[in-house]
């Protein structure tokens, strides 16, 4: 096993250079979020450059170990270094991280330390500062990224160009444009694997609804409501301490770190409290509703998203430049409904549901209930089907991951997912820093404010 050195946990001059320019070149991809870009009533994606042939993937012999890297083993990040090892040994999953990537020395080394002293001893594990040197690794099969949201699209991007397999953490991108560019890179490289981090989506319930509705179940589904809420007194996304002697080169790479947001003065609450900020988080957007808003899309299957309108506010948490209340109304291009509700202030959501002429789905996290309307409950009776018990199904998915690798199956939380969520997270964010109803053309890929 090896420790962290000077040479693998630090840029060289050189890197740093190249490392800076590509991250200028990528600054403009979050123009959508609303975050970055000055306001507009019409936004157009414009970086339509074809997206590049990856390298051959490092082929994987039946029975061989999966061996990966996780890039930004920041809170999430070292939960994922810490689950895989268990799949191993809890279910035969038969998987190593074997390399792992973070600007930021404290984050580096703490997830090397538990990895080679706890979660993994016995592995031969390598960290880097420069995820590009980590991808450069031929013996690599995957990568999952859990990184800040800003750095997904680039990461992801690079990771499958190298010819690795990938996981990214939600949300897919933090801005649209960048969300359109990792698409086109995984749906141009369909031999690899490209998996978005929305945990519901492995749930049973989802899945059993799924299958309902497009039986025709409930008819035209018309209407749907869900929601993401919890009560956070001392203010959500405070997770970690935050020392304000930090400073930007001594103990973290800043530059390194804010990399495809640009430009940004240090400030350490920024790097540990992150998604409180809205130039690098869409906050509960972001962050919460696209695990209940992507597994009800999927049920639902009602397209693109082509009308968004966003309300937020700072009622509790009012330090918190991202709002603690927000509500959201989603028409997709059938005319089917989406009524999104979130809330860092109180813990009451609402239940989910989705409706059509002949009946409603409910769903949860472990239990699907069908409830027939008037007047077609003489022609169907209320349905409760037994839900299998799958455990955590964040482990699950991560689980199901393994196995798209190992067979070379589709998931089916894809970049093609990601990015009608994107959609609405991005035209949401506009909706509620600039107001007004948000249009989107999914065959122009044109937004425009009305």
């Amino acid at each position: 096993m090896s420790n962290p050195t000077p040479s693998s946990s630090r840029f060289s001059e050189a890197t740093r250079r190249q490392f800076l320019q590509a991250a200028a070149a990528t600054a403009a991809l979050g123009a959508l979020a609303g975050s970055a870009a000055a306001s507009s009533r019409s936004i157009r994606y414009e970086n339509r450059q074809p997206a590049g042939k990856a390298k051959p993937r490092t082929p994987l012999k039946d029975g061989e170990t999966i061996r990966m890297g996780v890039i930004g083993v920041g809170g999430m990040g070292q939960g994922h270094c810490a689950a895989f090892p268990n799949l191993s040994r809890n279910r035969g999953a038969n998987v190593e991280v074997i390399a792992i990537a973070d600007p930021w020395p404290r984050n580096l080394n703490s997830a090397y330390k538990n990895l080679t002293e706890k979660w993994q001893k016995g592995v031969d594990v390598q960290a880097y500062a420069d995820y590009r040197q980590m991808l450069e690794r031929p013996d690599l099969h995957a990568v999952l990224i859990a990184s800040p949201e800003h750095w997904h699209h680039q990461q992801a991007i690079d990771a499958l160009m190298a010819g690795k397999d990938v996981y990214c953490e939600k949300p897919m991108t933090l801005g649209f444009e960048a969300a359109v560019a990792m698409h086109n890179a995984a749906n141009a490289n369909p031999e690899l694997i490209c998996q978005i981090g929305t945990q519901k989506m492995a749930l049973p319930s989802y899945l059993k609804a799924t299958e309902m509705i497009k039986k025709g179940l409930i008819g035209q589904p018309t209407c749907g409501q869900t929601s993401y809420c919890r009560n956070t007194p001392k203010g959500e996304w405070n997770y970690y301490q935050v020392d304000p002697n930090w400073k930007a080169g001594k103990d973290v790479d800043w530059e390194a770190w804010c990399g495809p947001a640009g430009e940004t003065a240090f400030d350490p609450y920024i790097l540990n409290r992150w998604r409180r900020y809205r130039k690098f988080s869409t906050g509960i957007i972001g962050d919460l509703l696209v695990h209940v808003m992507t597994p009800m899309m999927m049920a639902a299957n009602q397209g693109w998203p082509i009308r968004v309108t966003a309300s937020g506010a700072h009622i509790i948490d009012k330090q918190m430049e991202n709002h603690d209340t927000v509500n959201l109304l989603v028409e997709f291009e059938t005319g089917f409904q989406m009524v999104v509700m979130g809330a860092t202030n109180n813990d009451t959501g609402l239940t989910p549901l989705i409706r059509g002429p002949k009946g409603n789905i409910e769903v949860n996290d472990g239990s699907v209930r069908f409830i027939p309307q008037k007047p077609y409950a003489e022609e169907a009776e209320e349905q409760r089907p037994k839900i299998e018990n799958i455990g955590d199904d964040q482990d699950q998915h991560r689980f199901n991951w393994l196995s798209c690798i190992r067979d070379r199956s589709h998931p089916p939380s894809d970049t093609a997912m990601g990015l009608k969520v994107v959609t609405i997270c991005a035209l949401a964010t506009r909706s509620l820093w600039e107001g007004g109803t948000w249009h989107f053309d999914p065959k122009t890929l044109v937004a425009t404010k009305g």
